[in-house]
């Protein structure tokens, strides 16, 4: 399996199944896992990027650990919605990493202002520090992506 649209994405989805939403950055990739029939997703950690080949080994272990059937990836769309060399990036480095991987259904996931939003409830919410900010982030707005993707499941 490959990329797919999100409507084909979807019919590959039970209410048994369990995800990954992955933000995959130039330097990390945050993770997040929730399941279809939940409604919830929930952060699991960072991914120090080095080479692909390891990356993908630190992804498959954390699908194999969540028994996760498919994967939701952010799509880092322009403020006006439009495609960028960001999206292309993003596209180049699972393209890459899903050689690597068992065969999983994959979908990109609009994920404008993800980081922001996640960075606005550390400071706002729980008034965390910038260090601990820099832990984190990633994990979080890979929480709010695949956290929109279900609620978006949902309706």
């Amino acid at each position: 399996m490959a990329i797919l649209p999100e409507e084909e994405f979807i019919t590959h989805l039970t209410p048994s199944s369990r995800l990954l939403g992955l933000d995959v950055g130039t330097k990390t990739i945050g993770v997040a896992v929730g399941s279809a029939l939940g409604g919830f997703a929930s952060p699991v950690q960072v991914i120090a990027r080095r080479k692909i080949a390891d990356d993908a080994r630190a992804l498959g272990a954390i699908i194999s650990e969540y028994q996760a059937s498919a994967l939701v990836v952010g799509w880092p769309l322009a403020a006006d919605g439009t495609p960028g060399p960001k999206c292309q990036s993003v596209r180049d480095v699972m393209l890459e990493i899903l050689k690597f991987l068992p065969d999983l259904p994959l979908v990109f996931y609009d994920e404008r202002f993800s980081t922001k939003r996640a960075e606005q409830f550390m400071i706002g919410t729980v008034d965390m520090s910038r260090k601990k900010r820099g832990e984190i982030v990633d994990k979080m707005a890979a929480q709010i992506i695949l956290q929109d993707f279900l609620g978006r499941l949902a309706d």
